[in-house]
């Protein structure tokens, strides 16, 4: 996943490798490097003084140079970064920021972020969140000083990489925990359009829910369409949980009602509401959507989109939120995905996390969202 945006990434960090020191680091740091230390000569006598007899001074070896500390390869620092990350504190002879090395200068990075802007751009991501990404390498680069043994080209990656993680940290959901503090039968709404993947997704829930110890009651409220129902149908049967269903055309919020009274009476713990899809523009969608939010009052309401649609997937969930506001977000075919656009983005602007993204279609082919994940994915070199 990710290979295009990856791609692209890595030309951009060999970019350092063509950037001349003379130029990035800043003069007063190269002329400290290269100037004399200072000798001590003492000031001019008051009064003439009788000279003493010269004494021989025992000869002292020189100190043998200093050999330079070997640089680290880019496979070696990114495993580096990976241990310092899973002790909590950064290594005291590698960390790449601190109070002694190079500073940076702001003119010759121009040309790289430039290029940054392009890439993300055409990987989908919005452009507010290019914007910041923009900003948080600038932050991480500009002025500050970067241990010798990281070259020009491992100081960039890790300040775009650190920028990136900034943007993704609204990302993070609990909702094993979430789920745990609710109380009986918590209710949760699935939102999106047709063909993201919707019901598979529920389905997937279900199974994850299910395999806790936790019992389920499937709402098939998409009653716009006959072959939803008898998808979320198969699902059931499969699953082995109960689905509350009526006929096609039938009254989504009266479904919705009677799956939540079913799992109240039966002492059920979850419902897991499907809804229709027809395209987010559609305003009696939106108005269908608002009256099942009043009638179920869904504990969580959570948009499933699809992580090709890129900035597509990112409009719909804005119309989605503006109607009902959403809680939680999960991405679907996230294994096809070579861009990463909506995975960078749609959480950002919307303010709204990722719980999950689901990378196949088996019922375990679903991953609870974690930046470091994300991370890795999108720099690592597998």
């Amino acid at each position: 996943m990710f290979e295009s945006l990856k791609s692209k990434m890595k030309g951009l960090f060999s970019k350092g490798k063509k950037l001349e020191e003379e130029q990035v680091y800043r003069q007063e740091e190269r002329e400290l490097e290269h100037q004399p230390a200072p000798v001590d000569t003492p000031s001019a006598p008051s009064a003439p003084a009788a000279e003493a007899p010269a004494v021989q001074e025992p000869a002292v070896p020189a100190e043998p140079p200093k050999a330079e500390e070997p640089r680290l390869s880019r496979k070696e620092m990114l495993k580096l970064r990976k241990q310092e990350k899973k002790s909590g504190a950064p290594s005291v002879s590698h960390a790449p920021v601190g109070d002694s090395g190079k500073r940076i200068k702001e003119d010759p990075l121009d040309e790289i972020l430039d290029e940054l802007e392009i890439i993300l751009l055409e990987a989908d991501v919005a452009y507010p969140v290019v914007e910041e990404i923009k900003a948080g390498v600038r932050q991480n680069l500009v002025g500050r000083k970067y241990d010798r043994s990281y070259t020009l080209e491992q100081v960039v990656e890790i300040a775009i990489k650190d920028a990136v993680r900034d943007v993704l940290a609204i990302n993070e959901f609990d909702f094993d925990g979430w789920l745990a503090e609710q109380q009986r039968p918590t209710v949760i709404m699935f939102v999106g359009i047709n063909g993201t993947g919707k019901t598979t997704a529920i389905a997937k829930i279900a199974n994850r829910i299910m395999a806790d110890g936790k019992t389920v009651v499937l709402a098939a409220c998409d009653t716009f369409r006959a072959g939803a129902i008898e998808q979320l149908t198969i699902h059931s049967e499969k699953l082995g949980c109960k689905i509350v269903k009526q006929d096609h055309d039938a009254d989504p919020s009266a479904v919705a009602f009677d799956a939540i009274e079913h799992a109240r009476s039966k002492r059920k713990d979850v419902v897991l509401i499907d809804t229709a899809g027809r395209m987010q523009t559609n305003s009696n969608l939106i108005e269908e959507m608002k009256k099942m939010v009043r009638v179920a009052k869904p504990d969580l309401k959570v948009f499933v989109g699809d992580s090709l649609a890129g900035n597509n997937a990112i409009e719909q969930a804005k119309v989605f939120d503006d109607a009902i506001g959403l809680d939680a977000i999960i991405l679907t075919k996230i294994d096809t995905d070579a861009k990463g656009g909506a995975a960078l983005s749609i959480a950002h602007t919307i303010n709204k996390p990722i719980a999950f993204v689901c990378n196949g279609q088996e019922y375990g082919d679903i991953i609870k969202f974690d930046t470091e994940w994300m991370i890795d994915r999108l720099f690592s070199d597998e």
